[in-house]
Protein backbone atom coordinates (compact mmCIF):
# COMPACT_ATOMS: atom_id res chain seq x y z
CA UNK A 1 0.00 0.00 0.00
CA UNK A 2 1.37 3.41 -0.99
CA UNK A 3 1.72 6.20 1.62
CA UNK A 4 -0.42 8.53 -0.51
CA UNK A 5 -3.08 7.19 -2.87
CA UNK A 6 -4.51 8.96 -5.90
CA UNK A 7 -7.53 9.07 -8.15
CA UNK A 8 -6.09 8.03 -11.51
CA UNK A 9 -7.83 7.97 -14.89
CA UNK A 10 -5.93 5.71 -17.29
CA UNK A 11 -6.35 6.39 -21.02
CA UNK A 12 -5.65 3.66 -23.58
CA UNK A 13 -6.61 4.23 -27.22
CA UNK A 14 -6.37 0.58 -28.21
CA UNK A 15 -8.34 -2.67 -28.14
CA UNK A 16 -8.75 -3.84 -24.55
CA UNK A 17 -8.14 -6.46 -23.42
CA UNK A 18 -5.97 -8.00 -26.13
CA UNK A 19 -2.99 -10.31 -26.20
CA UNK A 20 -0.32 -7.96 -27.50
CA UNK A 21 2.18 -5.58 -25.95
CA UNK A 22 0.30 -2.32 -25.44
CA UNK A 23 -2.99 -3.74 -24.06
CA UNK A 24 -1.06 -6.13 -21.81
CA UNK A 25 0.95 -3.27 -20.32
CA UNK A 26 -2.24 -1.25 -19.86
CA UNK A 27 -3.99 -4.10 -18.04
CA UNK A 28 -1.15 -5.24 -15.78
CA UNK A 29 0.09 -1.78 -14.85
CA UNK A 30 -3.44 -0.55 -14.09
CA UNK A 31 -4.00 -3.59 -11.86
CA UNK A 32 -0.73 -2.85 -10.07
CA UNK A 33 -1.75 0.81 -9.52
CA UNK A 34 -4.97 -0.49 -7.94
CA UNK A 35 -3.04 -2.93 -5.75
CA UNK A 36 -1.07 -0.01 -4.33
CA UNK A 37 -4.33 1.47 -3.05
CA UNK A 38 -5.02 3.99 -5.82
CA UNK A 39 -8.57 4.60 -7.06
CA UNK A 40 -8.20 3.74 -10.74
CA UNK A 41 -10.48 3.72 -13.78
CA UNK A 42 -9.78 3.03 -17.46
CA UNK A 43 -11.06 4.89 -20.52
CA UNK A 44 -10.59 2.84 -23.68
CA UNK A 45 -12.01 1.57 -26.97
CA UNK A 46 -15.19 -0.49 -27.28
CA UNK A 47 -13.27 -3.34 -28.94
CA UNK A 48 -11.50 -6.20 -27.17
CA UNK A 49 -10.74 -9.89 -27.54
CA UNK A 50 -12.16 -11.27 -24.30
CA UNK A 51 -14.29 -9.98 -21.46
CA UNK A 52 -13.37 -11.08 -17.95
CA UNK A 53 -13.58 -9.46 -14.51
CA UNK A 54 -11.19 -6.58 -13.87
CA UNK A 55 -10.22 -5.02 -10.54
CA UNK A 56 -10.99 -1.53 -11.89
CA UNK A 57 -13.97 0.04 -13.72
CA UNK A 58 -13.78 0.39 -17.50
CA UNK A 59 -15.47 3.12 -19.55
CA UNK A 60 -15.70 2.39 -23.27
CA UNK A 61 -16.53 4.56 -26.25
CA UNK A 62 -19.84 3.53 -27.83
CA UNK A 63 -20.87 1.54 -24.74
CA UNK A 64 -20.42 -2.21 -24.34
CA UNK A 65 -17.51 -4.38 -25.44
CA UNK A 66 -17.54 -5.51 -29.06
CA UNK A 67 -15.48 -8.71 -29.52
CA UNK A 68 -12.68 -8.23 -32.02
CA UNK A 69 -9.37 -6.49 -32.51
CA UNK A 70 -7.72 -3.71 -34.50
CA UNK A 71 -4.41 -3.93 -36.32
CA UNK A 72 -1.60 -1.90 -34.72
CA UNK A 73 -0.82 1.48 -36.24
CA UNK A 74 -2.81 4.51 -37.38
CA UNK A 75 -6.12 3.90 -39.16
CA UNK A 76 -8.85 6.22 -40.42
CA UNK A 77 -11.39 4.63 -38.07
CA UNK A 78 -9.22 5.25 -35.01
CA UNK A 79 -8.14 8.78 -35.82
CA UNK A 80 -11.44 10.08 -37.19
CA UNK A 81 -14.03 8.19 -35.13
CA UNK A 82 -12.74 6.29 -32.10
CA UNK A 83 -10.28 8.88 -30.76
CA UNK A 84 -12.69 11.86 -31.00
CA UNK A 85 -15.27 9.72 -29.17
CA UNK A 86 -12.64 9.01 -26.48
CA UNK A 87 -12.01 12.75 -26.09
CA UNK A 88 -15.71 13.33 -25.42
CA UNK A 89 -15.87 10.37 -23.02
CA UNK A 90 -12.75 11.47 -21.14
CA UNK A 91 -14.11 15.03 -20.77
CA UNK A 92 -17.20 13.57 -19.10
CA UNK A 93 -15.09 11.43 -16.78
CA UNK A 94 -12.93 14.40 -15.78
CA UNK A 95 -16.02 16.43 -14.91
CA UNK A 96 -17.62 13.56 -12.99
CA UNK A 97 -14.56 12.37 -11.12
CA UNK A 98 -11.95 15.15 -10.83
CA UNK A 99 -8.97 12.76 -10.89
CA UNK A 100 -5.62 13.69 -9.38
CA UNK A 101 -3.88 12.76 -12.62
CA UNK A 102 -4.30 11.22 -16.06
CA UNK A 103 -2.08 8.29 -17.08
CA UNK A 104 -2.01 8.18 -20.89
CA UNK A 105 -0.65 5.20 -22.83
CA UNK A 106 0.97 5.55 -26.24
CA UNK A 107 0.72 8.54 -28.59
CA UNK A 108 -2.99 8.33 -29.29
CA UNK A 109 -3.73 8.11 -25.58
CA UNK A 110 -1.65 11.24 -25.02
CA UNK A 111 -3.44 13.08 -27.85
CA UNK A 112 -6.80 12.17 -26.31
CA UNK A 113 -5.66 13.23 -22.83
CA UNK A 114 -4.34 16.60 -24.01
CA UNK A 115 -7.49 17.35 -26.01
CA UNK A 116 -9.83 16.35 -23.17
CA UNK A 117 -7.91 18.12 -20.40
CA UNK A 118 -7.95 21.50 -22.09
CA UNK A 119 -7.12 24.12 -19.47
CA UNK A 120 -7.89 21.93 -16.48
CA UNK A 121 -5.05 21.71 -13.98
CA UNK A 122 -4.81 17.93 -14.14
CA UNK A 123 -1.27 16.50 -14.50
CA UNK A 124 -0.68 14.05 -17.36
CA UNK A 125 1.82 11.20 -17.14
CA UNK A 126 2.63 9.86 -20.60
CA UNK A 127 3.58 6.18 -20.93
CA UNK A 128 5.87 5.93 -23.99
CA UNK A 129 5.79 2.44 -25.51
CA UNK A 130 7.76 3.35 -28.67
CA UNK A 131 9.09 6.19 -30.84
CA UNK A 132 7.11 7.31 -33.86
CA UNK A 133 10.24 8.08 -35.93
CA UNK A 134 10.98 4.35 -36.06
CA UNK A 135 7.44 2.95 -35.86
CA UNK A 136 5.57 4.98 -38.50
CA UNK A 137 7.87 3.98 -41.41
CA UNK A 138 7.08 0.32 -40.77
CA UNK A 139 3.51 0.98 -41.92
CA UNK A 140 4.65 2.67 -45.16
CA UNK A 141 6.57 1.83 -48.32
CA UNK A 142 8.51 3.78 -50.96
CA UNK A 143 8.90 7.56 -50.60
CA UNK A 144 6.38 7.62 -47.75
CA UNK A 145 8.83 5.87 -45.43
CA UNK A 146 11.21 8.85 -45.31
CA UNK A 147 8.36 11.36 -44.93
CA UNK A 148 6.78 9.34 -42.11
CA UNK A 149 10.15 9.15 -40.36
CA UNK A 150 10.51 12.94 -40.42
CA UNK A 151 6.94 13.43 -39.24
CA UNK A 152 7.46 10.85 -36.50
CA UNK A 153 10.60 12.62 -35.29
CA UNK A 154 8.67 15.89 -35.07
CA UNK A 155 5.89 14.20 -33.06
CA UNK A 156 8.43 12.48 -30.79
CA UNK A 157 9.72 15.91 -29.83
CA UNK A 158 6.51 17.93 -29.77
CA UNK A 159 3.89 15.73 -28.09
CA UNK A 160 5.59 14.10 -25.07
CA UNK A 161 6.97 17.50 -24.04
CA UNK A 162 3.40 18.57 -23.24
CA UNK A 163 3.04 15.89 -20.56
CA UNK A 164 4.05 16.60 -16.96
CA UNK A 165 6.19 13.46 -16.83
CA UNK A 166 7.17 10.71 -19.28
CA UNK A 167 7.45 7.04 -18.35
CA UNK A 168 9.32 4.89 -20.89
CA UNK A 169 9.33 1.12 -21.22
CA UNK A 170 13.05 0.98 -22.08
CA UNK A 171 16.24 2.92 -21.50
CA UNK A 172 16.52 3.27 -25.31
CA UNK A 173 13.42 5.50 -25.43
CA UNK A 174 14.56 7.55 -22.44
CA UNK A 175 17.97 8.11 -24.04
CA UNK A 176 16.37 9.20 -27.31
CA UNK A 177 14.09 11.71 -25.58
CA UNK A 178 16.86 13.16 -23.41
CA UNK A 179 19.81 13.16 -25.81
CA UNK A 180 18.09 13.53 -29.19
CA UNK A 181 15.16 15.77 -28.25
CA UNK A 182 16.50 17.65 -25.23
CA UNK A 183 14.02 16.48 -22.58
CA UNK A 184 14.74 17.21 -18.93
CA UNK A 185 16.23 13.91 -17.62
CA UNK A 186 14.46 14.45 -14.29
CA UNK A 187 11.11 14.26 -16.09
CA UNK A 188 11.74 10.99 -17.97
CA UNK A 189 11.70 7.72 -16.01
CA UNK A 190 12.07 4.08 -17.08
CA UNK A 191 9.47 1.56 -15.83
CA UNK A 192 10.08 -1.60 -17.79
CA UNK A 193 7.40 -4.22 -18.46
CA UNK A 194 6.76 -7.07 -16.09
CA UNK A 195 5.94 -10.68 -16.82
CA UNK A 196 3.81 -13.27 -15.02
CA UNK A 197 6.72 -15.56 -14.13
CA UNK A 198 4.51 -17.75 -11.95
CA UNK A 199 2.36 -18.61 -14.98
CA UNK A 200 5.32 -20.14 -16.81
CA UNK A 201 6.82 -23.28 -15.34
CA UNK A 202 10.49 -23.85 -16.23
CA UNK A 203 10.83 -26.02 -19.32
CA UNK A 204 11.79 -29.65 -18.82
CA UNK A 205 14.01 -30.45 -21.79
CA UNK A 206 12.95 -34.11 -21.92
CA UNK A 207 9.33 -33.01 -22.48
CA UNK A 208 9.83 -30.57 -25.35
CA UNK A 209 9.01 -31.34 -28.94
CA UNK A 210 12.46 -31.53 -30.55
CA UNK A 211 13.34 -29.35 -33.55
CA UNK A 212 10.33 -27.09 -32.89
CA UNK A 213 10.50 -23.31 -33.22
CA UNK A 214 7.83 -21.16 -31.55
CA UNK A 215 6.58 -17.70 -32.52
CA UNK A 216 3.69 -15.97 -30.72
CA UNK A 217 1.80 -12.72 -31.29
CA UNK A 218 0.83 -10.40 -34.12
CA UNK A 219 1.96 -10.66 -37.73
CA UNK A 220 2.14 -6.97 -38.55
CA UNK A 221 4.88 -6.00 -41.01
CA UNK A 222 7.11 -4.49 -38.33
CA UNK A 223 7.34 -7.88 -36.58
CA UNK A 224 9.73 -9.08 -39.29
CA UNK A 225 7.96 -12.39 -39.86
CA UNK A 226 8.96 -12.39 -43.53
CA UNK A 227 12.62 -12.47 -42.46
CA UNK A 228 11.81 -15.35 -40.14
CA UNK A 229 10.37 -17.35 -43.04
CA UNK A 230 13.58 -16.77 -45.00
CA UNK A 231 15.74 -17.91 -42.06
CA UNK A 232 13.50 -20.91 -41.46
CA UNK A 233 13.85 -22.01 -45.09
CA UNK A 234 17.66 -21.67 -44.85
CA UNK A 235 17.78 -23.71 -41.62
CA UNK A 236 15.55 -26.44 -43.09
CA UNK A 237 18.06 -27.04 -45.89
CA UNK A 238 20.38 -28.43 -43.20
CA UNK A 239 17.72 -29.70 -40.79
CA UNK A 240 14.62 -30.71 -42.82
CA UNK A 241 12.77 -32.01 -39.75
CA UNK A 242 12.41 -28.48 -38.31
CA UNK A 243 8.87 -27.25 -37.65
CA UNK A 244 7.66 -23.73 -36.95
CA UNK A 245 4.64 -23.32 -34.68
CA UNK A 246 2.94 -19.94 -35.01
CA UNK A 247 0.41 -18.90 -32.36
CA UNK A 248 -1.38 -15.80 -33.58
CA UNK A 249 -4.75 -14.16 -34.11
CA UNK A 250 -3.42 -12.38 -37.19
CA UNK A 251 -4.12 -13.10 -40.86
CA UNK A 252 -1.56 -15.58 -42.18
CA UNK A 253 -2.76 -15.62 -45.82
CA UNK A 254 -0.12 -13.37 -47.43
CA UNK A 255 2.68 -14.84 -45.30
CA UNK A 256 1.35 -18.29 -46.13
CA UNK A 257 1.84 -17.51 -49.83
CA UNK A 258 5.43 -16.47 -49.10
CA UNK A 259 5.94 -19.73 -47.23
CA UNK A 260 4.50 -21.64 -50.21
CA UNK A 261 6.94 -19.89 -52.55
CA UNK A 262 9.82 -20.87 -50.24
CA UNK A 263 8.59 -24.48 -50.12
CA UNK A 264 8.12 -24.50 -46.33
CA UNK A 265 4.35 -24.09 -45.84
CA UNK A 266 3.95 -27.76 -44.94
CA UNK A 267 6.37 -27.35 -42.06
CA UNK A 268 4.44 -24.49 -40.42
CA UNK A 269 1.53 -24.94 -38.00
CA UNK A 270 -0.68 -21.90 -37.33
CA UNK A 271 -3.04 -21.86 -34.34
CA UNK A 272 -5.05 -19.15 -32.51
CA UNK A 273 -3.17 -17.33 -29.76
CA UNK A 274 -4.63 -17.44 -26.24
CA UNK A 275 -2.86 -16.60 -22.99
CA UNK A 276 -4.47 -19.57 -21.25
CA UNK A 277 -2.73 -21.98 -23.63
CA UNK A 278 0.54 -20.05 -23.90
CA UNK A 279 2.47 -21.49 -20.91
CA UNK A 280 1.87 -25.08 -22.03
CA UNK A 281 2.76 -24.24 -25.63
CA UNK A 282 6.01 -22.56 -24.64
CA UNK A 283 6.88 -25.45 -22.34
CA UNK A 284 6.74 -27.81 -25.33
CA UNK A 285 8.75 -25.64 -27.74
CA UNK A 286 12.46 -26.21 -28.26
CA UNK A 287 13.46 -22.69 -29.42
CA UNK A 288 11.72 -19.30 -29.35
CA UNK A 289 12.27 -16.88 -32.24
CA UNK A 290 11.99 -13.08 -32.26
CA UNK A 291 12.59 -11.69 -35.79
CA UNK A 292 11.73 -8.03 -35.15
CA UNK A 293 14.55 -5.64 -36.06
CA UNK A 294 13.04 -2.22 -35.27
CA UNK A 295 11.83 -1.95 -31.68
CA UNK A 296 12.30 1.00 -29.31
CA UNK A 297 10.15 -0.68 -26.68
CA UNK A 298 10.36 -4.21 -25.34
CA UNK A 299 8.36 -7.05 -26.93
CA UNK A 300 6.14 -8.73 -24.35
CA UNK A 301 6.67 -12.03 -26.15
CA UNK A 302 10.39 -11.82 -25.33
CA UNK A 303 9.66 -11.64 -21.61
CA UNK A 304 7.19 -14.53 -21.92
CA UNK A 305 9.79 -16.65 -23.72
CA UNK A 306 12.36 -15.88 -21.02
CA UNK A 307 9.95 -16.54 -18.16
CA UNK A 308 9.29 -19.98 -19.67
CA UNK A 309 13.02 -20.70 -19.74
CA UNK A 310 13.14 -20.90 -23.54
CA UNK A 311 16.38 -20.40 -25.47
CA UNK A 312 15.77 -17.36 -27.69
CA UNK A 313 17.14 -16.35 -31.08
CA UNK A 314 16.46 -12.64 -31.68
CA UNK A 315 17.54 -9.73 -33.81
CA UNK A 316 19.48 -7.06 -31.96
CA UNK A 317 16.72 -4.45 -32.33
CA UNK A 318 14.32 -6.41 -30.12
CA UNK A 319 16.77 -8.30 -27.87
CA UNK A 320 16.47 -5.71 -25.10
CA UNK A 321 17.38 -7.89 -22.13
CA UNK A 322 19.21 -10.63 -24.04
CA UNK A 323 22.97 -10.83 -23.65
CA UNK A 324 24.48 -12.73 -26.58
CA UNK A 325 25.80 -16.18 -25.61
CA UNK A 326 24.81 -15.62 -21.96
CA UNK A 327 20.99 -15.91 -21.99
CA UNK A 328 20.20 -16.09 -25.71
CA UNK A 329 21.61 -15.64 -29.20
CA UNK A 330 21.47 -12.26 -30.95
CA UNK A 331 21.82 -11.75 -34.72
CA UNK A 332 22.42 -8.40 -36.37
CA UNK A 333 19.25 -6.85 -37.73
CA UNK A 334 18.14 -8.37 -41.02
CA UNK A 335 20.93 -10.97 -41.18
CA UNK A 336 18.70 -13.91 -42.08
CA UNK A 337 21.67 -16.24 -42.65
CA UNK A 338 23.08 -15.64 -39.14
CA UNK A 339 19.58 -16.02 -37.65
CA UNK A 340 19.29 -19.43 -39.39
CA UNK A 341 22.72 -20.54 -38.19
CA UNK A 342 21.87 -19.64 -34.58
CA UNK A 343 18.73 -21.75 -34.84
CA UNK A 344 20.83 -24.68 -36.04
CA UNK A 345 23.35 -24.17 -33.22
CA UNK A 346 20.62 -24.58 -30.62
CA UNK A 347 19.09 -27.57 -32.42
CA UNK A 348 22.47 -29.31 -32.52
CA UNK A 349 23.49 -28.40 -28.95
CA UNK A 350 20.53 -29.04 -26.61
CA UNK A 351 22.73 -28.69 -23.51
CA UNK A 352 23.69 -25.15 -24.49
CA UNK A 353 20.06 -24.44 -25.36
CA UNK A 354 19.02 -25.53 -21.87
CA UNK A 355 21.72 -23.34 -20.29
CA UNK A 356 20.65 -20.27 -22.23
CA UNK A 357 16.99 -20.88 -21.38
CA UNK A 358 17.72 -21.27 -17.66
CA UNK A 359 19.78 -18.07 -17.67
CA UNK A 360 16.97 -16.25 -19.47
CA UNK A 361 14.48 -17.26 -16.79
CA UNK A 362 16.90 -16.21 -14.04
CA UNK A 363 17.16 -12.79 -15.71
CA UNK A 364 13.46 -12.03 -15.32
CA UNK A 365 12.87 -13.71 -11.94
CA UNK A 366 12.35 -11.13 -9.24
CA UNK A 367 13.23 -8.10 -11.39
CA UNK A 368 10.80 -7.96 -14.32
CA UNK A 369 7.48 -7.54 -12.54
CA UNK A 370 4.55 -5.17 -12.74
CA UNK A 371 4.62 -4.32 -9.04
CA UNK A 372 8.11 -2.86 -9.37
CA UNK A 373 7.00 -0.82 -12.41
CA UNK A 374 3.96 0.47 -10.50
CA UNK A 375 6.07 1.49 -7.48
CA UNK A 376 8.34 3.46 -9.81
CA UNK A 377 5.30 5.25 -11.21
CA UNK A 378 3.93 5.84 -7.71
CA UNK A 379 7.02 7.89 -6.91
CA UNK A 380 6.27 10.03 -9.96
CA UNK A 381 2.66 10.49 -8.82
CA UNK A 382 3.87 11.68 -5.43
CA UNK A 383 6.08 14.26 -7.12
CA UNK A 384 3.54 15.77 -9.51
CA UNK A 385 0.21 15.28 -7.67
CA UNK A 386 1.21 14.75 -4.05
CA UNK A 387 0.68 18.38 -3.17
Amino acid sequence: MADRCFRITVVAACPFPARRGTPIRVERLTEAFQDLGNDVELVTYHIGQDEYPMAFPIHRVFGELKPGTIAPGPTVAKLMRYDPAMVRLLKRRLLARHPDLIYAHHFEGLLVALAARGRRMVPIVYDAHTMLASELPTYQSGPMKAASCRFGAFMDRALPSRADHVVTVTEDIRTALVERHGFDPDKVTVAMNGVEVDEFAPILRDEVEPDTLVYTGTLSRYQGFGDLLTSFSIARETCPQLRLKVYTNGDFDSLGRQAEALGIRGSIDVEPDTFQDLPDRLARGAIAVLPRSVCDGIPQKLLNYMAAGMPVVAYRGSAKVIEHEANGLVAENGDTEAFAQYILRLVNDPENAERLGANARDKVLGTMNWQAAARTCQGIFDGIAGG
